[in-house]
């Protein structure tokens, strides 16, 4: 126990008007095991910032609109105090926070670098994971292990790795493609994976993505773009070295 308590682990929650379960999911942290948690409002019209500062989180503005904006926000706040492991997760209250010793216990004990809480894999609360969503999770693992040989079940924002690897990779996604981009840039850079079932229920609130049809759009078009993308360059580059070995 006392070899867990000396790893910081920091959670790193981007938000958009969730005044009304952002103090569910800080509630039900794992204290003993966070050492800090950042909430990264990205520019919330409601009183987000002021419920998630009176629950003790750490609260940093990102008013530039993007999934990948609020996380790179919150990292940044996150390199002054130089972590051990990131933990990501929604601020809808739909992932279990309560569930983070699972999900950053492969990595601490030594089995993986960076772990994915597979909604596929959990149990699910009926309605919470959408049809669309199902689907979309299903056509972009099937083109990541077309491309890079490994099979991941889902796309799922509740994630941990740790954070020198997180910085390793990059991170550059200021949208919807920026946990695709996470998982295809752990394969690239031969970081341990493993998923782990994560339980998962209705949001509170409407959903931003999934729950509109502009918002599902928008969010396929750039999680398919993303993979091939980073797909077809990959390919690029071995047909590069192997006329190179030709040569």
């Amino acid at each position: 126990m006392s070899h867990r308590k000396s790893i910081k682990i920091v959670v790193i929650i981007p938000a958009l008007n969730e005044e009304k379960s952002i103090a569910n999911v800080l509630r039900d942290l794992p204290e003993m095991l966070v050492s800090q948690v950042i909430v990264a409002d990205n520019g919330s019209r409601d009183k987000t910032a002021d419920v998630a500062a009176a629950n003790g989180a750490i609260v940093v503005s990102e008013l530039r609109r993007g999934y990948g904006w609020a996380c790179l926000a919150g990292m940044a706040k996150a390199m002054e105090s130089e972590p051990d492991i990131a933990v990501f997760l929604d601020a809808d209250y739909s992932d279990y926070p309560d569930e983070l010793s699972i999900l950053v216990e492969p990595i601490i004990v030594g089995d993986a670098d960076f772990v994915v809480g597979s909604r596929v894999m959990g149990e699910r609360e009926k309605g919470a994971l959408l049809p669309q969503a199902r689907f979309g999770n299903w056509l972009a693992s099937l083109l990541i292990s077309l491309f890079w040989d490994f099979r991941f079940t889902d796309l799922g924002p509740f994630r941990a790795i740790r954070w020198q690897a997180l910085l390793n990779l990059n991170m550059q996604d200021k949208t919807f493609g920026w946990t695709v981009e996470m998982q295809i840039k752990a394969l690239q850079n031969n970081l341990r994976c493993v998923e782990v079932p994560a339980r998962y229920r209705k949001r509170i609130g409407s959903s931003k993505v999934t729950g509109t049809i502009s918002g599902t759009i928008r969010a396929g078009y750039k999680i398919l773009w993303t993979i091939f993308k980073y797909g077809i360059g990959k390919d690029k580059a071995i047909t590069g070295a192997i006329q190179r070995d030709d040569a």
